[in-house]
């Protein structure tokens, strides 16, 4: 008897905590997501720290720069808070948006395809980009297009998991590939000899080619594709995006957007 009576009170106590537990969720998915950021007091905000002069994390001291963590400071601003980078992955950067509790939204160097905006949210672009490469400077008349690339001979380096890798693979069926963990050393290893080729972006290839003279990035001026850049964010926080897009149109509008491009010398546009 006193048994079944202590099932019985646990059994209450569950379901009870069950209720709490979803009426408090219901609450949180109820609340703007600019009102539990500024509850929180911090802006939080995916990167992957890899990508000069975008995203880049200083090994050293652990500090971010680049052009996408001076726009991500200007939306905490705007918000009225302060913020926290937080370390993703080209390879894992879908399933880290998709996930709740890691960031509010992503940043640095995310190109805008239909692909990503079948299951995520992405911002107006305010940054031009796309794809091109780096070579050694005394190959860049080897590669004046995708035929010269598309040869067992040359050896094309990319980061796995990202949109380098995808063209590399759709493109280059018959280059040799070589996958490379780290985005940040790439250029490094095309210029010491251990690959012929990076696949890159218009907005990554410039600032090597300037810090490493042994470097050149031939087709700069006729990329492969065409795209525009912009911030990655879960489907459903509308009231976030409408911030974020109100803030890039208004850095548009006072000319702050060009200051971050001449800054970092990156293509003006968007």
């Amino acid at each position: 008897m006193m048994k079944r009576f202590l099932l019985t009170i646990l059994s209450v106590l569950v379901i009870g905590a069950s209720l709490i537990s979803c009426g408090t969720q219901k609450r949180m998915s109820g609340t703007p997501v600019i009102d539990r950021i500024q509850e929180r007091g911090t802006l939080l905000v995916g990167t992957t720290g890899d990508y000069r002069p975008l995203s880049y994390k200083e090994p050293e001291t652990g500090e971010y720069w680049g052009f996408g963590i001076d726009v991500a400071g200007e939306i905490a601003k705007e918000i009225g808070v302060s913020i926290s980078y937080v370390p993703t992955s080209w390879p894992t950067l879908s399933a880290d948006v998709l996930n709740p509790e890691l960031f509010d939204f992503a940043i640095g160097g995310i190109t805008i395809t239909d692909a990503r905006l079948e299951t995520m949210d992405m911002s107006e672009g305010y940054l031009c980009n796309g794809k091109t490469i780096l070579c050694r400077k005394e190959d860049a008349g080897k590669y004046k297009s995708i035929e010269d690339l598309d040869k067992p001979e040359v050896r094309v380096m990319v980061n796995p998991g990202g949109l380098n890798e995808k063209f590399a693979r759709a493109n280059l069926p018959s280059c040799t590939l070589i996958v490379f963990e780290k985005n940040e050393e790439i250029p490094s290893k095309v210029a010491e000899g251990e690959a012929d080729v990076m696949i890159t972006e218009i907005t990554e290839a410039p600032w090597y080619v300037q810090n490493d003279s042994r470097l050149a990035a031939p087709l700069l001026e006729s990329p492969f594709t065409r795209g525009q850049i912009g911030v990655l964010m879960r489907k459903g926080q509308d009231d976030l995006l409408k911030k974020v897009n109100s803030k890039i149109r208004e850095m548009k509008a006072s000319g702050r957007l060009k200051e971050l491009h001449d800054k970092y010398d990156l293509i003006y546009g968007y």
